[in-house]
């Protein structure tokens, strides 16, 4: 695939929280380690190299135990055996466990950090990096995954179950895959034969991106939660991050940007079967909202102890979960994770664990042959397909117009000819210059409508074109959002089964730009 590449700020989509840390601002430096550049990892190796040789066996064998009913490619296996030696490192992606992988963006956040593991063993020939996949297997919010967009059509998966999602029956997902126009095999194949959402997940992620060595973590798991008890212990028992949390998001307001996450007292669920309920303090010890649940302090201690992976951490302490648990360098997001990963930095400190590079995903919009050869027709350039509607088609108008369609060097006389009317009539009696002023105001008011009238009756002439431009937004910008936010991947998947490696080939990690990709 051939692909340009346009600065995020051009396309109009991406708050400036989010660019300001992207273009590295000063007063954004102390709310992380180091930034987000391949030079910065031999610094990030060296923090990381102390992680426990115990831990990394104890990854090793529950990642073994998580894959043990897979057939693994020779890639995954060899990372999961590399896990155990001590110059090996992650870098790593989480993300919701939505049904047929969701939104496209899902896809970029792989090939990030599948990219990222190859650039960074040709950059440290001494080291091994294993890509990972975390997989959100503990939210309990079934209605962010329950849908995909499918050739404009919405699909949605129904069931009445609660709790933890990955822990979810797969039961009339089959059928869904089956449904579903083209061909689905890989997903149908995944939901059939597992019964757990996130077991099925791990299948097809697997047998989409296995050949890259690519490792699925799931956090919901007794063994992993051991390495996490002295982080349960500080949260529940003593509620230590709560104000940690909330000065640094208050410093971070305080710059004017607007925070994504807020800490509770207790950032843990209790999480058994079909349920995920809040831990919270009470005056007599503990207990879980919307249950009868309660514990005394000595109570709530011994259940840590014996049965931590009823913890289930939320977003505040999920990221501090899985960098307990990984021998991880990086953390691959989008926009709205790096922002809230910034709100962070103090629980890490305080857990005397390494913060992570914060690493932006691939941004992509894929424009399909059609679309391309439509552009060509019409003349649009990829930069200027991110303009909002209005905006491109008066841009157009005035480009394909034989005539000038600004009245703006008539504008400019207009405010000669008030300012020389005002200076005569301030001389006479300074009351009359509100007068000048209203009239000059009216004046402007009027060759402002003529200008639109004008730009009006141009675009009639050109209807047929500015017509072919919206059909292109339209496909482009679904719904007027991003295509990656809200396509899936078998809209470009089902005519081109290679894509995901033209996307490992063409997507440039640590170039955070928009790519915007097309068939050569």
């Amino acid at each position: 695939m051939k692909a340009e590449k346009i600065d995020l700020q051009d396309t109009h989509a991406f708050t400036s929280f989010f660019l300001d840390y992207v273009a590295g601002r000063e007063n954004l430096r102390p709310f992380y380690g180091h930034p987000p550049s391949l030079n910065s990892f031999a610094a990030q190796i060296g923090d990381k190299k102390s992680f426990s040789p115990e831990h990394r066996l104890l990854l090793q064998k529950a990642l073994e135990a998580q894959y043990a009913q897979l057939k693994l490619p020779q890639p995954v296996a060899a990372n999961l055996a590399l896990l155990a030696q001590p110059n090996t490192f992650t870098v790593t992606t989480g993300h919701q466990l939505n049904v047929f992988t969701g939104p496209l963006y899902f896809v970029f956040k792989i090939v990030t950090v599948i990219n990222a593991c190859r650039q960074l063993a040709a950059a440290y020939p001494g080291f091994h990096f294993v890509p990972v996949y975390w997989m959100a297997s503990e939210d309990h919010d079934y209605e962010e995954i329950k849908s995909f967009r499918l050739y404009g059509k919405k699909y949605t998966w129904e069931t009445q179950q609660s709790g933890a999602v990955g822990r979810f029956d797969t039961t009339g997902l089959a059928d869904l895959a089956n449904a579903l126009p083209g061909d689905n095999r890989t997903f149908a194949e995944a939901y059939s034969k597992n019964k757990r959402l996130s077991d099925a997940v791990r299948s097809y992620v697997n047998a989409l991106f296995g050949e890259y060595g690519l490792l699925v973590v799931d956090g919901d798991d007794a063994q992993l939660k051991k390495v996490f008890v002295p982080a349960i212990e500080q949260d529940v028992l003593h509620q230590a991050f709560h104000k940690r949390v909330e000065t640094q998001t208050q410093k971070l307001q305080s710059l004017g940007y607007h925070t994504q996450v807020n800490a509770r007292e207790i950032n843990f669920f209790y999480l058994r079967n079909n349920l995920r309920s809040r831990i919270e303090r009470t005056s007599t010890g503990f207990s879980v909202v919307d249950t009868s649940l309660s514990f005394s302090a000595a109570e709530m201690n011994k259940l840590i102890q014996t049965e931590p992976e009823v913890f289930s951490p939320n977003v505040v302490l999920r990221p501090l979960y899985q960098e307990m648990i990984l021998p991880n360098l990086a953390y691959v997001g989008g926009p709205a994770e790096m922002v809230y990963w910034l709100q962070l930095k103090p629980v890490f400190d305080d857990m005397k664990v390494p913060f992570p590079i914060l690493l932006p995903r691939n941004f992509g919009l894929i424009i399909d042959p059609v679309i391309e050869r439509k552009m060509k027709k019409t003349g649009l350039t990829h930069n200027e397909v991110f303009l909002d509607t209005l905006a491109l088609t008066n841009s157009f108008t005035r480009k394909l117009s034989d005539h000038s369609l600004s009245l703006e060097e008539e504008q400019i006389r207009l405010r000669e000819q008030f300012d020389s009317i005002r200076l005569k009539t301030s001389r006479i009696d300074s009351s009359l210059d509100r007068l000048v002023d209203a009239e000059h105001h009216r004046a402007e008011k009027s060759l402002a409508k003529i200008e639109k009238k004008m730009l009006k009756a141009e675009k009639r002439k050109h209807a047929d074109t500015l017509r072919q431009l919206e059909e292109i937004k339209s496909a482009l910008f679904p719904n007027g959002g991003l295509q990656e936010r809200t396509d899936n991947v078998l809209n470009f998947l089902h005519t081109r089964p290679q894509l995901l490696r033209e996307q490992v080939d063409t997507l440039t990690t640590y170039d955070i730009r928009m790519h915007v990709m097309w068939k050569d």
